[in-house]
């Protein structure tokens, strides 16, 4: 099953998709927040070009586990994407997606100039591979 994952921000949705497997996610892009309407539009188009059969948005989750402003920002974000989605629409805890991107960036030799979109989409990617990691552990039989 084809996954969309999305990093969503107040400038910029960074954009994962895994393999039709879903095994594997990567970076696709990001999309600029002009609006939600056309963001959740851009956001489904992108599905449907991609044939993905579900979205994981990233939950920006405090350490501590609270939800706070920008959690709040993404939920409503969410339930607007529900309404409008042909396909499911879930929440995956992207607690420290960011910094785990910025860190893979990097160390494959960017610079901060240079990471600029790339983290939202790496981001997204990482955040997309750990919610596919977790279904597939759990749908492994135990032994």
């Amino acid at each position: 099953m084809r996954v969309l994952g999305l990093d969503v921000g107040r400038r910029r949705v960074g954009v994962a998709v895994s393999d039709p497997t879903g095994i594997i996610a990567s970076p696709l892009g990001v999309i600029e927040v002009r609006g939600i309407k056309n963001t959740i539009r851009r956001v489904l188009d992108i599905c449907r070009e991609q044939q993905a059969e579900r979205i994981v948005v990233g939950l920006p989750v405090s350490l501590g586990g609270e939800l706070g402003p920008q959690a709040r920002e993404v939920l409503g974000f969410v339930e607007a994407l529900r309404r409008e989605s042909p396909v499911p629409v879930e929440t995956w805890d992207e607690r420290l997606s960011t910094v785990g991107a910025t860190r893979l960036l990097r160390a494959g030799g960017h610079d901060s100039r240079s990471m600029r979109g790339r983290v939202d989409a790496a981001a997204a990617a990482f955040m997309l591979q750990g919610y596919l990691d977790s279904r597939r552990r759990s749908a492994e039989p135990e032994q």
